[in-house]
């Protein structure tokens, strides 16, 4: 019971996480139909900035600076480049970002270097939120959970209940009929860019003391970002939600399962040996094979039901 109640804690705090980078590039496509490949170099790059500030001004003020400024960075480059671009289609847009990411990893090498940067967990978010039986839960974790709860409520209420919320829906499909009321609808898409780059900004902030700073961090979480967008569904804010957790889980209990189909089968009487066909398969345990099964999720996930979870875009 222990071992199940704190895995499925850690599973909803990484899935958290894993929502809260991927709703920006959710918000973004959904929005303006762009797929931005550097989308987890903005998460990096919130990290980065989050240590640097912290180092002058502390973790909190950190918080609230570091999106910000990687909102900035993600507003300048729809202005200045996916602006330029965006009338070559969409592969100009696709080798934009690519190529944006390549040189994000490269400021950061530059200015930060190749290794990896003493971002540590504030002294205030150190230690024990709560004992649960032999196990204490940290507080950084609970708090992950409470921002990343938090920004899911704040941009709920931001798209359905404010004004430019429904200016940024209405843009989307009477973009004609919004400048016609006196909108300046490429501003509103240069404000869903950098909104959706300061929540991966935010993302960056509170994970990467939570895991490392390093510049390997964007292409780590990179290729998962994209499954949980295609498993939810592109462009749906709830299926990159629901698809979250549910990776969260599968990659959280899968890791610590040394399990494999040799067990099953002693358990049904039948002798796997060396001898065996695919034996070397057979023998492969489930903490073993645990990096590719959100991979394999999203594979059975295009095949039998290519929209996702509750996408209304083909993948």
């Amino acid at each position: 019971m222990e071992f199940f109640l704190i895995s499925m804690l850690n599973s909803i705090s990484y899935g958290l996480l894993l929502f809260m980078l991927s709703s920006g590039l959710t918000i973004i496509f959904s929005m303006m139909g762009v797929l931005n490949f550097a989308h987890a170099s903005f998460y990096m790059l919130g990290a980065y900035f989050a240590y640097q500030i912290s180092g002058w001004i502390g973790f909190w003020p950190a918080l609230a600076i570091a999106p910000l400024l990687v909102g900035a960075v993600g507003m300048a480059v729809e202005r200045y480049g996916l602006r330029t671009v965006h009338k070559f289609g969409h592969v100009a847009e696709l080798l934009f970002t690519f190529g944006l990411a390549y040189l994000i990893d490269e400021a950061v090498h530059l200015i930060w270097g190749r290794s990896s940067v003493p971002y540590a967990v504030p002294p205030s978010l150190d230690g024990a939120a709560f004992t649960l039986f032999s196990t204490e839960y940290p507080i950084y974790r609970v708090f992950m959970m409470a921002v990343s709860i938090s920004m899911l409520i704040g941009i709920y209420l931001t798209l359905t209940r404010s004004r430019i919320g429904l200016v940024i829906q209405a843009a989307l499909t009477h973009p004609q009929t919004v400048e016609t009321l006196g909108h300046n609808v490429p501003r509103v898409f240069m404000l869903v860019f950098g909104g959706g780059s300061a929540l991966a900004g935010l993302a960056g902030v509170i994970g990467g003391n939570a895991f490392i700073t390093e510049p390997g961090m964007a292409a780590a979480v990179g290729p998962i970002v994209f499954v949980v967008v295609v498993v939810g569904g592109m462009g749906s804010l709830v299926g990159a939600f629901l698809a979250s957790l549910l990776i969260g889980v599968i990659q959280t209990f899968s890791v610590a399962l040394d399990y494999s189909f040799v067990n099953l089968f002693a358990k049904l009487g039948i002798t796997i040996g060396p001898n065996t066909p695919l034996a070397a398969l057979w023998d492969l345990t489930i903490s073993q094979t645990a990096p590719v099964l959100p991979y394999l999720l999203m594979v059975l996930m295009l095949i039998f039901r290519p929209k996702g979870i509750l996408g209304t875009r083909e993948g």
